[in-house]
């Protein structure tokens, strides 16, 4: 697998967007991995780029209406960790690597309720929209977002507008990654949010250890919850220019939204003129590929909906198998939204 880590084949920019408490921009091993938004000038009080937000240059804070997103003034003891799972620069001699060497990591300060989380995904859908809209010369080309937080026990029928924005998010190309509970409950009897959002665009995750097992303390549901990723013990990057252990379903799911974006990376010349044309439905055959590629885990049969587990080279391996199918298949039989159900995923 030849991959430019952060670029597309047609030369897109991948982006993943971190919604959490913010970030330690200081950290050196974000390196140049932090999304700048170089449209806007910083600090002019003026939406330069007219997206709808003034001095979004550094990300954006759903609080304060601006790009503060510095650790020191709103945490960043989780969204660092979980930035540096899904992008800590790799190859560079210093800590760890992500899962992306050379990715874009958007910072979003926000979350938790329905009105909140709308704010934050609207960032993402404002940018994303722009991008599809200019063919690339404004916003940003978002892949993947995640969730390493909700609401416990929240129920999709008490918040509609949160759960049906997943499905406006995926029509512009954008998969979704939520942690789930952190507890030994069946999200599909308890309910969660946003893990329990019915919308194809969202992608639950639950958390496992080193012993290959589903953790105890993490929500599970056959018909909720997709699929485990190894979260509990995760060494990565933490405030103060240090690093530590992390863990939860909060160091499960940027697992696997670092691999959606690493998956586009791969993408050949087809799929990606695909992503271009109809984002949607390349974002379904990402899923779809990523669904099938996982590993049946026997802690996780009959309570997740795929029964495994994430693993990244057979991820990356379905993409270029599904790329391998294209060529007998031919881009002019992929020309329409949802089309990509009738044809087998090669990885399967």
């Amino acid at each position: 697998l030849l991959l430019c880590l952060g670029l597309t084949v047609n030369g897109d920019t991948i982006v993943v967007a971190v919604i959490d408490d913010g970030i330690d921009t200081a950290h050196p091993d974000f390196g140049d991995n932090l999304w700048i938004n170089r449209a806007d000038i910083p600090g002019d009080g003026i939406d330069n780029d007219s997206n709808g937000y003034v001095d979004d240059h550094l990300g954006w804070n759903t609080y304060t209406n601006n790009d503060d997103i510095k650790d020191g003034n709103w945490g960043g003891w989780h969204g660092t960790p979980v930035a540096g799972i899904v992008g800590a620069q790799g190859n560079d001699s210093n800590g760890v690597s992500g899962v992306n060497w050379d990715v874009k990591v958007m910072v979003i300060v926000g979350g938790g309720g329905e009105s909140d989380a709308l704010a934050a995904y609207g960032y993402v859908l404002t940018q994303r929209r722009r991008y599809n809209q200019s063919e690339g010369t404004e916003g940003a080309y978002i892949v993947s977002t995640n969730a390493s937080w909700g609401v416990d026990f929240g129920q999709p029928s008490s918040a509609p507008l949160w759960c049906n924005f997943y499905d406006s998010l995926g029509l512009e190309g954008v998969l979704n990654c939520g942690a789930t509970i952190n507890g030994n409950y069946d999200v599909d009897v308890i309910g969660d949010l946003p893990t329990a959002c019915p919308s194809d665009y969202m992608i639950s995750v639950t958390n496992m250890n080193d012993q290959d097992v589903k953790v105890t303390g993490a929500g599970y549901g056959d018909s909720t919850i997709d699929m485990g990723a190894y979260g509990q013990g995760t060494y990565t990057t933490d405030l103060g220019d240090t690093y530590g252990g992390f863990g939860g379903t909060s160091g499960a799911t940027p697992h696997v939204t670092g691999t959606l974006a690493l998956m586009y990376s791969a993408a050949c010349n087809q799929l990606a003129d695909l992503a271009r044309s109809y984002p949607d439905s390349a974002a379904l055959i990402m899923r779809n590929i990523l669904f099938r590629s996982t590993v049946l885990n026997f802690s996780l049969n009959n309570i997740t909906t795929t029964d495994g587990k994430l693993n990244m080279l057979t991820a990356l391996e379905g993409v270029e198998a599904y790329c391998d199918s294209l060529q007998t298949i031919g881009l002019d039989e992929l020309d329409a939204p949802g089309r990509w159900q009738v044809y087998p995923n090669p990885a399967a």
